[in-house]
Order: structure tokens, then C-alpha cells, then sequence
């Protein structure tokens, strides 16, 4: 087993003093990993293309490239282009099931990433109310939604038990 250190750190001068921090953190029990560049299709004419980037599932044997949710200790997606976003939707499943059946949306500016810690009680979407939604879903996989006239890349690495 392998440990992951993963290290964010931000660095900004106001009124001629440093602010910023340095916070590192280490996740054990790391035993494969999953890297991939995936270049998502510039839009087909005014629609915006749909790239699946990771699938996740309680059995990797259910979907192509599947990773086991259980067993997601980090998941990071980065969009390696210079000055177009793209959209992520994070696909929710209700705990068990194998399809998706919500959604949750985020915008990836260039150069931006998003980082989940997990696969399971990960996220969940309430339509109904602005009330907070605390009963958490897994994700069955995350979608890069391109809308530009240039194809993204977009970076995507995966640890896990």
C-alpha cells in the first residue's frame, strides 16, 4: 500500500504582506490509480458535446472503466486549458443503484480543478426546497460538458484502495 500526499497551496502579497497557506494532506492505503488527459469535442454546431471522464460503481465489473465507489480515496479533475471553461456534472446515484438518477452541476474554469475525497456520500441535489440536503448520494460517474468551439482537455486522476 502506498500513501498519497497531496499538497495545496496558495500564495497572494496584499499591502506588502504575505498571505496564503500551505495545507498538506496524506491519504493512506492507496493500492491503484487511474491518470488520464481526456480531450472532450468542441460543440457540434451549437451543441454542447458530453464526454464521460469516470465511471464509478459498486462493482467495477457493472460499467467499462468502472472504479469500485467503496473504495475512492480521491478524486481530482482539472481543466488544462488556457481560457475555456467547461461544465462538470457530477452524476448521482441513490446508494446501490447502478443508474444515475440526479445531477449536480459545477463550472471548471481554465485552469481549475475540483477535488472530491470520496465515492460514496458524496453529494446530493433537492429541487423541491433551499433547504440543505444532508443525506448523501454516491457517484455513478462524472460528465465534461463542452460548449465552446475548441476542444478541452481536461486532466483526471483517480486513487484507491
Amino acid at each position: 500500500m502506498a500513501t498519497l500526499t497531496v499538497t495545496i497551496t496558495e500564495n497572494v502579497t496584499l499591502n506588502g504582506k504575505e498571505r496564503g497557506s500551505e495545507n498538506t494532506l496524506e491519504i493512506t492505503g492507496v493500492n491503484q490509480t487511474m491518470g488520464r488527459i481526456v480531450s472532450t469535442p468542441a460543440d457540434g454546431g451549437g451543441a454542447a458535446t458530453q464526454t464521460t471522464i469516470a465511471n464509478f460503481r459498486t462493482a467495477v465489473t457493472t460499467a467499462d472503466s468502472a472504479m469500485d465507489d467503496d473504495d475512492v480515496k480521491y478524486v481530482r479533475v482539472t481543466n488544462l486549458d488556457e481560457t475555456n471553461q467547461i461544465i462538470l456534472s457530477l452524476q448521482i446515484a441513490a446508494n446501490g443503484d447502478a443508474d444515475a438518477d440526479s445531477s449536480a452541476s459545477i463550472l471548471l474554469g481554465a485552469k481549475q480543478s475540483f477535488i472530491v475525497h470520496k465515492g460514496v456520500g458524496v453529494t446530493a441535489v433537492d429541487d423541491d426546497s433551499a433547504t440543505a440536503v444532508t443525506v448523501l448520494k454516491d457517484l455513478e460517474s462524472i460528465i465534461a460538458i463542452n460548449d465552446n468551439n475548441v476542444d478541452v482537455d481536461v486532466e483526471v486522476f483517480v486513487a484507491s484502495a
